[in-house]
Parts: C-alpha cells; structure tokens; sequence
C-alpha cells in the first residue's frame, strides 16, 4: 500500500484471541510495527466474551468452518462500521494474506459487511499474490 501511495490505518480488533497474554503479545507487535512506518493505528475492544458467546456451540467446528465465518463477518462488521465513522470509503483485511484461512470466506464477510454499512466499500484484494504466498 504505502508504495502505492496509500497510507492504511492498522484497525486491530481480535476479540478471537486467546489468553489476554497473547493479545497483548500481539498488539505490542503490531504497535511497533505501525510506529516503525509512521501509520495510525486503532486499538479496538478486546472483548474475548461477547466473541466466544458468539461462537458457542461451534468449539468443534474444523478451521474454515462456520465458527471461521462467524468470527470474519463480526470481525469485518466491526471494521466496516469503524471506516463509515471516520469518514472512510475503502476497508480491507490481512486476514486475506494467510494461506491458513479460505479467503473466499473472507471476501464473503466482507462483501456481506459493506453491504450491512452504508458508504463504505470492501477491497477485495488478494494479499496472498505478489510477494506475500503465491
């Protein structure tokens, strides 16, 4: 993005991660990565809770599954709502960069979230070609 001249703002919401250590863990990550290249970065709740009350009944579901989908269409709701408060046309993911998760479940979420949240678009970027996983 920056190389195309497109400045992100890094909105980290995971309320999926868990313990707390390993959020954290992750968010100081993240917070050093955006400071190193000077970007905005939004900490959003970490609500580990209202996510696994969310997924109940799910706990077996196999990765790429239908508790995968639940969390990208609450995760993309939620960063959806995020960019039409700021004013912010254009949302997209990293989740669309792992070759772990079925990035046609990711797009689906985040078509369904733009369409749920008024004035702003999803990028549906692939992330996984030119440079990242083939």
């Amino acid at each position: 993005m920056l190389a195309n001249n497109i400045t992100p703002i890094i909105y980290f919401y995971n309320p999926n991660i868990y313990p707390e250590e390993e959020y954290l863990k992750r968010k100081q990550e993240i917070e050093a990565y955006a400071q190193r290249l000077g970007l905005e970065i939004v900490d959003a709740d970490y609500d580990y809770t209202l996510w696994k009350s969310g997924t109940c009944g799910m706990e077996t579901l196999p990765e790429r599954g239908g508790r995968c989908q639940y969390c990208f269409n609450m995760r993309l709701l939620q960063t959806a709502k995020y960019a039409a408060e700021r004013g912010i046309k254009y949302f997209t993911t990293t989740l669309a960069s792992s070759r772990w998760k079925d990035f046609n479940q990711i797009i689906e979420a985040g078509r369904r979230a733009s369409s749920m949240v008024e004035g702003v678009e999803f990028w549906e970027q692939n992330w996984r070609k030119g440079g990242l996983y083939e």
